[in-house]
């Protein structure tokens, strides 16, 4: 289960002191589980560790003592295979993560025991416990250090191609293993875990079409947060325009809050969605003749408006009828409270009237300042918003007849919008924000909160 949480957009990783403000935003919360199934495929089940291990070669063996008390050298004991092996995860509260792989080694090499030499196979269990920091923070991009590597061993089982074997073998062995393993294992899992880190990292780092409008170059925004509930992930995106403008946002970074039942939390911020609408709501103006065809309350709207009009104008009166142009003016601002989203759009409405040699006169200059509800959602890896009207403002902007009282003209001017720019509107909407496929996980069954 994916909890994505409205605040602004942000994909945290990084300690954030205690004196940061809480921007509003929107994150999204992924199960324990999820991130330890996207470290285990890219570590183990593609193929890394093995891979990287494979070349492995241990030092001789020397030992006294062996078989019949005759000196025992083991040499050219090198990996064979990695068996069984297991990942997990846990969290490290301002320091990063704990990485645990457990699993058996199997390794092979020439044994000499006095003057018998025989084939000798060694399975150890290795347990290896790394702690991984996120450190220099620069672009968009992190390093990560390992800053501490513990690897222990567990049982051995030692055979000998003729079966021959002595305690004491046993003993020579678990000591030079103990003492070389940790030194060769742990620089093995530090390439690795950097590997997998700039392959994640490419998740983050994603350039991303937004239909024929443009594109959102996404990156993240601070170094990754850590606490011992989960991992947040700050992410930002320059939002750019077809033709290479850069719609400009606030990059501040912001806190995230905790969700206490996920492991990795992923956040934009509320400036980066109001640049992202910028890009996808942007509607020409729209001219309508003002009859019933249009929408249901055209009639309405004209009777309203020509009881306005004053007698003596004689060139407001005819056969032309009313016409109507829409114009979004300014840019649409989305606000993000607890449990509630809203976008605030500012539309011109210009009435007039076009006579019949080509002339135009403006009876009304509005302006209309909307507040509109919005309802998210994820779908197919994109943030989804759909607008319904909630509240209108009339204000009176110009007439060239003289009009000035236009209290009753509120209705029909919702409804006119309601009816005829909102579809729009929600057509621009509905292409969505792509999101980043983060860490390779994909946003299902999401439960957003804002």
């Amino acid at each position: 289960m994916t909890t994505l949480k409205l605040f602004g957009i942000i994909f945290f990783c990084g300690l954030l002191s205690p004196s940061q403000e809480v921007l509003s935003g929107l994150s999204c919360a992924v199960s324990p589980g999820a991130m330890q199934n996207v470290l285990s495929d890219a570590i183990l089940q593609n193929g890394l560790l093995q891979q990287h291990l494979q070349g492995l070669v241990l030092p001789n063996i020397m030992g006294e003592g062996g078989l019949l008390n005759s000196p025992t050298s083991i040499t050219g004991l090198h990996l064979v295979k990695v068996r069984l092996p297991k990942l997990s995860v846990v969290l490290l509260p301002g320091i990063g993560v704990q990485l645990t792989i457990a699993t058996k080694l199997e390794l092979s090499g020439n044994c000499l025991v006095g003057l018998l030499s025989e084939l000798i196979d060694i399975l150890v269990d290795v347990n290896i416990t790394a702690n991984i920091k996120c450190t220099n923070f620069e672009s968009g991009t992190v390093q990560v250090v390992i800053e501490d590597c513990l690897c222990i061993l567990g049982a051995i089982k030692i055979k000998l191609l003729a079966g021959l074997l002595s305690l004491s073998v046993n003993e020579i062995v678990l000591n030079q293993l103990t003492a070389t393993l940790p030194g060769l294992l742990c620089p093995v899992v530090d390439i690795v875990v950097n590997l997998v880190n700039i392959q994640l990292l490419g998740t983050l780092n994603a350039v991303i079409p937004v239909g024929t409008a443009g594109t959102i170059h996404y990156r993240l925004a601070s170094l990754p947060f850590t606490s011992g509930l989960f991992l947040g992930l700050d992410l930002d995106g320059a939002v750019k325009q077809v033709g290479g403008s850069i719609i400009p946002h606030d990059s501040s970074s912001s806190a995230l809050p905790p969700l206490l039942d996920k492991l990795l939390v992923l956040g934009l911020r509320q400036s980066f969605l109001n640049a992202a609408l910028c890009l996808l709501i942007q509607i020409p103006p729209q001219t309508y003749t003002c009859t019933p065809e249009v929408f249901s309350g055209a009639s309405h709207l004209q009777e309203a408006i020509t009881t306005l009009v004053p007698a003596g104008c004689s060139t407001c009166h005819g056969t032309s009828p009313l016409s109507i142009k829409l114009t979004l003016s300014g840019n649409p601002l989305i606000l993000l409270e607890e449990n509630k989203a809203t976008v605030e759009l500012s539309v011109m409405i210009q009435v007039f009237i076009k006579h019949l040699d080509g002339s135009i006169l403006n009876l009304l200059l509005l302006k209309a300042d909307l507040g509109l509800n919005a309802r998210v959602s994820i779908a197919g890896g994109r943030l989804v918003l759909g607008l319904s009207l909630g509240s209108t403002s009339l204000s009176l902007e110009s007439s060239d007849v003289g009009i000035s009282n236009i209290s009753n003209l509120k209705p029909h001017c919702s409804s006119l919008l309601a009816e005829t720019l909102l579809p729009l509107i929600n057509g621009a909407l509905g292409i969505g924000i792509p999101l980043p496929n983060v860490l390779g996980i994909p946003l299902i069954k999401v439960d957003i909160q804002i």
